[in-house]
């Protein structure tokens, strides 16, 4: 079953063309790494899901509902997260608390209730006791009350993924989760993407540099350059596509 449809989308700004009639699909389930030389247009593309940005042409359906309908702001309601290539922690507060912040999407307690105190306690204990199984699964229970501030970077990589799935989304948007860790990282932080997707029964889009972390952790890839789609396959049909090594390595197709 495919939970995210993108049908033929163009984007333009000006007289460039960012995105060119891409098409692609996400089953429900499934990694699916985006690929491509920089400025192949992958940023474009979450942001066009993230609906910062509007299609000029083309259709993106998510989990039966028209996308291109649903303001930025009930993005997250529909069960989509995201995080992003630049950390956006609040380095003052703890891990537990920046990981709450993420489930505010699907707080309950209205303006009135909020002044009086009147259910908010049993809700902050529940979003506690979801953020804090968050970082347990991430192996980051016991800097749950650490601040942020001068925690190492891989770590924080973490962290933002767990406020990502915080909000208990269907369908999280991965923005090079990635980039600026080593080696030992890279291949950790691979095994939790593997592992949290079964435990929270996700769907995930994945733009990464690291292609030997793309090609272990991901069902399917699409590979974008200059705004279109040039293959789209497994992980084994990608690396032996001539279109792909002539876009990665400039060789004769």
């Amino acid at each position: 079953m495919d939970l995210l449809k993108v049908d033929g989308v163009t984007v333009e700004f000006g007289g460039i063309v960012a995105l060119s009639g891409l098409t692609f699909n996400v089953q429900q389930g499934d990694i699916c790494g985006l690929i491509g030389p920089n400025g192949a247009g992958k940023t474009t593309v979450f942001n066009v899901l993230s609906r910062i940005y509007e299609p000029t042409q083309g259709s993106v359906t998510f989990d039966g509902v028209d996308l291109l309908g649903v303001e930025a702001h009930d993005i997250a309601k529909l069960g989509i997260g995201r995080t992003f290539q630049n950390l956006a922690l609040f380095p003052s507060m703890s891990l537990l608390e920046n990981v709450m912040v993420g489930a505010h999407s699907k707080g309950r307690v209205g303006f009135v209730r909020a002044i009086t105190r009147f259910g908010v306690r049993r809700e902050d204990r529940q979003l506690r006791e979801t953020s804090m199984a968050l970082l347990e699964a991430f192996g980051l229970a016991q800097l749950a009350a650490h601040p942020a501030a001068g925690l190492p970077f891989g770590t924080l990589k973490r962290v933002e993924i767990a406020r990502a799935l915080a909000a208990k989304p269907k369908f999280v948007l991965l923005d090079e989760p990635a980039s600026g860790l080593t080696h030992s990282e890279v291949d950790e932080l691979a095994d939790t993407l593997v592992r949290v997707r079964s435990e929270f029964n996700l769907t995930m889009l994945l733009v990464e540099h690291h292609m030997s972390m793309v090609m272990k952790v991901s069902d399917k890839i699409v590979v974008m350059e200059f705004g279109r789609k040039i293959a789209e396959g497994t992980p084994a049909e990608v690396r032996d596509n001539p279109e792909v090594i002539r876009a990665y390595l400039g060789t004769d197709a």
